[in-house]
């Protein structure tokens, strides 16, 4: 499976970039993944967070590719279960050419025109999490859907 993370910024932490690098050699038996990172808009007091959220937007509607299953995650998006999350990388998998791409927002979320452009919002929870731990959560919860699918004991 061909996986595409297009995220604003990059990770500005170490533990997270640690887990990040565990994640990702976990799945590599999985899924060949590609993490791109985009420009963070500076925000000020002078600037409507709309403005800069559709700055950061633009960059990333250039990358929507209808090859791929695009998913944003958005706090508003819909909640599965983890077993509902493999179900839905397996269905990719077999059947929306085995190619998926994840968007996440910086951290004012992400443009209305990008949600527009995606085939699915998903939200994580109904809590706020920052845009750079969103991406270890969502990395391991790909590995967890892969473990699942694979009836390993992970996910007990």
């Amino acid at each position: 499976m061909k996986i595409k993370i297009i995220a604003i910024s990059k990770n500005k932490f170490d533990y997270i970039n640690q887990g990040e690098l565990d994640y990702l050699q976990r799945l590599k038996k999985y899924a060949q993944i590609e993490i791109l990172n985009l420009k963070e808009e500076p925000i000020t007091k002078n600037r409507p967070s709309e403005e800069i959220m559709a700055k950061e937007g633009e960059g990333m509607l250039v990358k929507i590719n209808k090859d791929y299953y695009n998913i944003a995650l958005h706090v508003m998006g819909k909640q599965m279960a983890s077993e509902e999350f493999a179900d839905l990388l397996k269905e990719i998998r077999d059947f929306k050419n085995n190619k998926v791409c994840f968007f996440i927002g910086g951290p004012l979320g992400l443009d209305q025109k990008v949600l527009a452009k995606v085939d699915l919002a998903l939200s994580f929870s109904k809590m706020t999490f920052t845009h750079q731990l969103i991406r270890l959560l969502l990395l391991e919860q790909i590995y967890r859907g892969f473990e699942i699918l694979a009836g390993s004991a992970y996910h007990k």
